[in-house]
């Protein structure tokens, strides 16, 4: 079967994309119509299926994406000269949504081996923190750090250490800046964990930030009830948290947050350096608590779970114009296939759901948790517009680049990964998942922000689209980077688990593709596989300060 070279996504739109170079001159076939191409159309950008007037409204994924800034031909390209966004407003639009059925049947009665919890969670990780409650402490997680991975070998560095030593040899036995440039590559990090003490404990991980000390009462808030999440996380087996003691995120705020969540049973260490005395102090009581924590975490096995237990976080970074056609669908088709298996799925980023706000509110079960997405939406805006900018800048450089122009063509693909379920509940940020079903949670579009976050809700694994490639991990919870397309599978094989290309050639269909990720998901559950973020040792935690992070 020959390649397509374009595609429309859905029958009422008007617009096409390129899943190949396309240039001036070339005809196409659409439904009834025979389209000359006008201009060349990069790979994964749009062409006009219709002539639109100046200010005529543009149709992608069923939803306007694009407002016209002149007269487009059929047949011409779509580019940020001729085409600015535009989308749904949010006004009297009401729940009413009814989900089409979803096929879960080969995976009933399936089970993932997880960390069961005193608290009913299953964990898909079994970690012990090691968190400061203001970034003074940071220094003294480096040394916790350092000593913890010497001797027990949480983390291997080997093979970049043995580079450094062999350029070392080279510059003491005469070598040149060139010859130093031209030496070979190291052979890769060899960073999956290598403790061997505590077989039954994946990680030891430490939580550093920047924030505690200064900023406002909401940020000092916002941190604590954000570690408190971590803590409560079900790949958390319990914790070290470190103070100086006169800062604003008080070890009692931590407690009160620690409270609402009603942890049970989990060992939590806390030391406040000005009451102890000394750094030596600190760090030595802080060494012996964590290794007594490690030894109970390490009495944790795996156990067979059910997939209900799961809780995966949602995310893209780095998207292109192929990204709301393959990978993220495929994380909706897995978002769908776990809801209907009784587990939870969360949809974040709200500013990439700009655009997209009718879909969202007539998704919503009902009509108060329509009006908390609207509200959490119209603030957000706010924010932005007070800062001087606005939710529609969302798309980077390299998203424009790659075909998606506007925060509504970006948008209506990105909101692709929570699937067609009912939305059965709304949080702000810290919030912490409690319902089964669809859940949407505002987090900003900033990868590692809304990752942070994700984790901080009690998601167990996050599956996280790309079509450009991005590094991105967390320290708590297993990060799987799906790609939107083959060639950066090929080009950052490092970094992708996942590769969705496979739709966009036509080898395999989206549905078949969403199964095979759910089954990888599975694997990466029960620890028989591990993440390539795990791999590389990315443990990015960057908590969102509440500003305007687009």
């Amino acid at each position: 079967m020959a390649k397509k070279s374009f595609l429309v996504l859905h029958p009422k739109d008007d617009l096409a994309v390129a899943l190949t170079p396309l240039s001036a001159g070339k005809v196409i076939v659409h439904s009834d119509q025979t389209i000359t191409l006008l201009t060349d159309v990069k790979v994964k950008h749009k062409f006009a299926l219709i002539d639109f007037n100046k200010d005529s409204i543009m149709t992608q994924y069923g939803v306007p994406v694009g407002r016209a800034l002149s007269d487009i031909k059929t047949g011409e390209a779509i580019t940020t000269e001729n085409t600015e966004h535009s989308s749904d407003d949010m006004c009297n639009w009401m729940p009413g949504y009814q989900a089409p059925p979803t096929d879960a049947s080969k995976f009933e009665g399936q089970t993932f081996k997880g960390f069961q919890r005193a608290d009913g969670q299953v964990g898909t990780r079994n970690n012990w923190l090691v968190i400061p409650l203001v970034f003074c402490e940071n220094n003294n997680l480096m040394t916790l750090r350092e000593v913890f991975n010497r001797e027990l070998g949480f983390t291997d560095h080997s093979s970049y250490q043995d580079e450094l030593r062999n350029l070392t040899e080279l510059y003491k036995n005469g070598a040149s800046v060139d010859d130093i440039l031209n030496s070979a590559e190291s052979s890769g990090a060899k960073t999956q964990s290598s403790n061997n003490l505590f077989p039954n404990v994946d990680g030891l991980k430490f939580l550093f930030h920047n924030m505690g000390c200064g900023g406002t009462n909401e940020d000092s808030q916002v941190l604590a009830q954000l570690l408190a999440g971590y803590i409560k996380h079900p790949n958390t087996a319990g914790a070290t948290i470190l103070s100086l003691g006169c800062q604003k995120t008080q070890m009692g705020l931590l407690e009160s947050y620690l409270e609402r969540l009603d942890i049970a049973n989990k060992p939590i260490y806390f030391h406040e350096q000005q009451q102890i005395g000394t750094e030596q102090e600190l760090i030595s009581k802080a060494i012996k608590s964590t290794f007594a924590g490690l030894i109970q975490a390490n009495q944790h096995q795996r156990q067979d779970s059910p997939l209900s237990k799961l809780v995966i976080g949602v995310e893209c970074g780095a998207s292109d114009g192929f990204s709301g056609i393959s990978s993220n669908p495929a994380i909706g088709q897995v978002s769908d296939l776990i809801v209907k298996l009784g587990g939870s799925a969360v949809l974040s980023e709200f500013p990439e759901l700009f655009g997209v706000e009718k879909e969202m509110i007539m998704r919503c079960k009902d009509e108060k948790t329509a009006n908390t997405f609207i509200d959490l939406m119209r603030s957000y805006e706010a924010r932005a517009e007070a800062d001087g900018t606005s939710m529609s800048s969302n798309p980077s450089p390299g998203n424009i680049k790659d075909g998606l122009i506007t925060d509504a063509m970006k948008s209506a693909g990105a909101a692709k990964k929570g699937g067609t379920a009912v939305i059965q509940d709304v949080q702000d940020y810290p919030g912490y998942i409690t319902k089964k079903g669809l859940n949407l949670l505002n987090t900003p579009g900033n990868d590692v922000e809304s990752c942070t976050a994700l984790a901080g809700a009690g998601c167990n694994l996050i599956l996280f689209s790309t079509g450009l490639g991005t590094p991105t991990g967390n320290p708590v919870t297993p990060v799987i980077k799906v790609s939107s397309n083959t060639k950066v599978a090929i080009t950052m094989p490092d970094i992708i688990d996942f590769d969705t290309g496979c739709i966009i050639s036509g080898e395999k269909s989206l549905e078949e593709t969403g199964q095979d990720l759910l089954r990888h998901c599975i694997d990466v559950a029960s620890g028989t596989t591990i993440s390539k973020a795990e791999k590389l040792g990315q443990d990015d935690f960057i908590p969102w300060k509440r500003g305007t992070s687009l």
